[in-house]
């Protein structure tokens, strides 16, 4: 089942955010969960939070998944939303 993660990043956090990045790329590599997802930016073009659509069973095993993801385990998020989801187009 389609989960979307949206997390937005702390206030003048894109040094931990950059710092955590190459970790966080790895896990999503690793966990295999992921179906696209990518940087929400700032109209600058910095990054400043996350958008994921992940596959897994149930919000549990979303929420797990979003507990381990290094970029949440360094403290970068300020809030996470995660919602079940539905593919309608595209």
């Amino acid at each position: 089942m389609p989960f979307a993660l949206i997390a937005r990043d702390k206030p003048d956090a894109l040094d931990l955010r950059m710092a955590n990045r190459a970790a966080h790329l790895a896990y999503v590599e690793e966990t295999g969960v992921v179906m696209f997802g990518g940087p929400l930016l700032s109209d600058q073009g910095d990054m400043r939070g996350s958008l994921v659509v992940l596959d897994l069973p149930d919000r549990a095993a979303a929420e797990a998944w979003a507990a381990g993801d290094p970029y949440a385990r360094a403290g970068l998020f300020e809030d996470v939303e995660i919602s079940a989801w539905k593919k309608v187009v595209g």
